[in-house]
């Protein structure tokens, strides 16, 4: 099992004085660290048509990047290029277990974990990330620069690479297997490889406000929420016809304001959201599926597990009333199921004593099963 090693400073000191404020070398973050993943198993990943991949290279002095799948990558040659494969967590049952040791910050955070495999002079040039990153190295080494905050003019390296002007380094340190990076948002940085190695990138993004007003748009249009005028009886003559008058800007304001002082509305929204994963999920519906006896049997002698990436998760407001919103959708199973609505979301393995309130109600068992037909959660063989 993975655990992060902190010998410099707590987690919350972490918290404190780093996250999201500056960057900070973890020497041996993980301690015995090896490849969570083969360069041959990443590489047949990117074959795949649902995978996200890219290849990011130099041809004739001029950065070029190409999009998966791929067929081969013998033409590469032993220098300058790099592979990278996203959401690989999803994919990789191993990889998906870096997941954890970061569960301090919360999974509506997590992007994914991206892993790179480079040849010595590989990498994917300068550039400014819009999201948090802890970049843990693993075989191999490779040297990182990273710059401070600034007003650092950006330009298209290629159609599919932003980059951005030199900048100078605050922090110059060579990773070795086991140590972590962390880059907040917005620090420029440009990383090497200097002899054959792979990294492995746990990423988590914040969303805008524009992506968020633009998600709850979409939501209340498709639950035709949100629908009723703007009703002003009795109001005074109007002096000028061109003019939107304080009075009513408030009434506009107002109308606004009450979609987002609705508290189950935008708790819905958030959780439905925020519960959509942005790449595809490895789901393995099974070729017999089980009945709800089946499935509480079973679950008597083994936990079920969580596949890689799938997101699930509860908000305040509404989980007294045993709801959870998983893969973008809301369930409600009522009050009794709390616990184990809580338990879903929280614990990446569930057991039958976890799941005790949930499983005496048909209703949970019956949506449990369907799941697990589906494939968002499986016994391990």
């Amino acid at each position: 099992m993975l655990k992060l090693h902190l010998a410099d400073f707590s987690l919350d000191d972490f918290m404190a004085h780093y996250w999201q404020q500056k960057p900070v070398v973890i020497r041996q973050g993980f301690q015995h660290f090896s490849d969570l993943i083969s360069p041959e198993e990443l590489a047949g990943l990117a074959c795949e048509e649902e995978v996200e991949s890219r290849l990011v290279y130099k041809e004739a002095g001029q950065w070029q990047a190409r999009v998966g799948p791929f067929e081969s990558y013998g033409h590469l040659g032993k220098e300058g290029w790099t592979l990278i494969v996203q959401a690989v967590n999803h994919w990789s049952l191993e990889v998906a277990e870096l997941v954890k040791p970061f569960s301090f910050i919360p999974k509506w955070r997590l992007d994914d974990v991206m892993v790179s495999y480079a040849v010595p002079g590989g990498g994917v040039g300068p550039h400014i990330d819009l999201y948090d990153v802890f970049i843990c190295q693993g075989s191999g080494r490779r040297r990182w620069r990273v710059g401070d905050q600034g007003n650092h003019r950006q330009f298209a390296a290629h159609a599919a690479l932003l980059h951005t002007e030199p900048f100078e380094a605050i922090i110059d340190v060579e990773l070795l297997p086991g140590d972590i990076l962390y880059i907040p948002p917005g620090f420029p940085h440009d990383g090497v490889t200097l002899e054959t190695s792979m990294s492995f990138s746990v990423g988590f993004r914040a969303k805008s406000a524009c992506d968020m007003l633009s998600g709850l748009a979409d939501y209340v249009i498709d639950k035709e929420l949100g629908k009723t005028l703007l009703s002003d009886p009795q109001r005074p003559i109007h002096q000028h016809q061109g003019q939107i008058n304080a009075r009513d800007f408030a009434l506009i304001k107002a109308q606004l304001q009450a979609v987002l002082d609705d508290d189950t509305l935008m708790a819905d929204f958030a959780g439905s959201f925020l519960s959509k994963t942005k790449c595809a999920l490895d789901l393995q519906p099974l070729e017999e599926p089980l009945d709800i006896v089946d499935l509480a049997n079973t679950l008597l002698q083994q936990p079920l597990i969580r596949i890689g990436g799938l997101r699930c998760f509860y908000v305040d407001a509404t989980v007294a009333q045993g709801v959870c919103y998983v893969e973008g959708e809301r369930f409600e199973f009522g009050a009794a199921c709390r616990e184990a609505v809580v338990a879903l979301c929280d614990q990446e393995s569930l057991s039958d004593a976890v799941l005790e309130t949930g499983l005496q109600d048909p209703e949970f068992v019956r949506q449990l099963t369907e799941w697990v037909n589906a494939g968002f959660w499986f016994f391990r063989d």
